[in-house]
């Protein structure tokens, strides 16, 4: 999959070009991903970074420092080439190995970003998976602490997304979180499509491309026109890949992206009330049984509430 950093200069020069936009042989999912991504995550700026990598350098000095000193509070003693090798591996262990577990664990948040209110993505917008956290970290070292951050502040400043270097070359970049989110409310069934809908056979379509759809149509007051036709034809082929029969002919791409959710939205809780029905109606015939045998002890034949 192609970074959403390439997909966005491609998007603008269709918006540009009009109607060449869906002649263009780009994969619909790259597009709607990149651009949907793009709508809702905001890079983080480098002056905030630059406060969570400093909080983060500032909890690793303090672990280095507190390790060293129970060492020494201990009275561990090796000789010198045992001492060189041990001090390589905790230096590496504390700068690469420990950020790598720490970011994969909390899917991009290391202590300095939670603070600061920033996560690492993907160049899609999803979680970093270890691979990614491994290429940011290896790079980092250099990028960060044997140039004392040189390479990554030049990088951060040039580039439209404030990526370092170690970003470029895993396929990820830092984002603000606490951006004021703002109550969606949910998509509602266009009445010329609730029949169609209701009778349709809609698979179950992957989350990231429901999100996509959900995103698209919340912000498509906000949309170039242009862009807003290319994206919306191309989720709508998406979505009516899942959906049989196809909508009415002469149906808007977007009213049918709206009655596919919709529809979907109401038969998960159809399925949840008659799970939740049944749920109570076995808890129910359980309270009838006779005193008792509803509450014995497993193997011992002997209610649970006797000695």
């Amino acid at each position: 999959m192609a970074p959403a950093t390439s997909d966005a200069p491609r998007a603008s020069a269709a918006s540009s070009r009009g109607a060449e936009a869906p002649s263009r042989a780009i994969p619909s999912y790259d597009v709607v991903t990149g651009e949907a991504v793009a709508l809702d995550l905001r890079p983080a700026s480098f002056a905030t970074r630059g406060l969570a990598f400093a909080l983060d350098a500032l909890i690793i000095a303090v672990i280095g420092f507190g390790s060293l000193w129970l060492l020494i509070f201990l009275g561990v003693v090796v000789d010198e080439t045992a001492m060189s090798a041990l001090l390589i591996l905790f230096v590496v262990g504390l700068v690469v190995g420990l950020p790598v577990a720490v970011e994969t664990l909390t899917r991009g948040r290391s202590l300095g970003k939670f603070a600061a209110g920033l996560r690492v993505v993907r160049d899609d917008g999803g979680p970093v998976r270890v691979r990614h956290a491994v290429v940011r970290q290896l790079v980092g070292f250099g990028e960060l602490w044997l140039t004392l951050g040189s390479p990554a502040v030049i990088c951060s400043l040039v580039h439209p997304r404030g990526k370092r270097v170690g970003d470029l070359l895993a396929g990820t970049y830092v984002v603000r979180e606490r951006s004021g989110a703002v109550s969606v409310p949910p998509v509602q069934m266009p009445p010329e499509l609730a029949g169609w809908a209701r009778s349709a056979d809609i698979g179950r379509l992957p989350e990231q491309v429901a999100l996509s759809v959900r995103q698209f149509l919340s912000r498509t007051a906000r949309l170039h026109p242009s862009s807003r036709q290319t994206l919306g034809t191309s989720l709508a082929a998406e979505v009516a890949r899942y959906v049989a029969p196809p909508a009415p002919a002469g149906t808007h791409p977007e009213r049918m992206m709206a009655a596919v959710l919709a529809e979907r939205r109401e038969r998960d809780l159809r399925r949840l009330a008659a799970a939740r029905g049944r749920r109570d109606a076995v808890a129910t015939q359980l309270h009838r049984l006779p005193f008792g045998l509803g509450d014995e002890s497993p193997g011992t034949g002997r209610p649970m509430n006797q000695g």
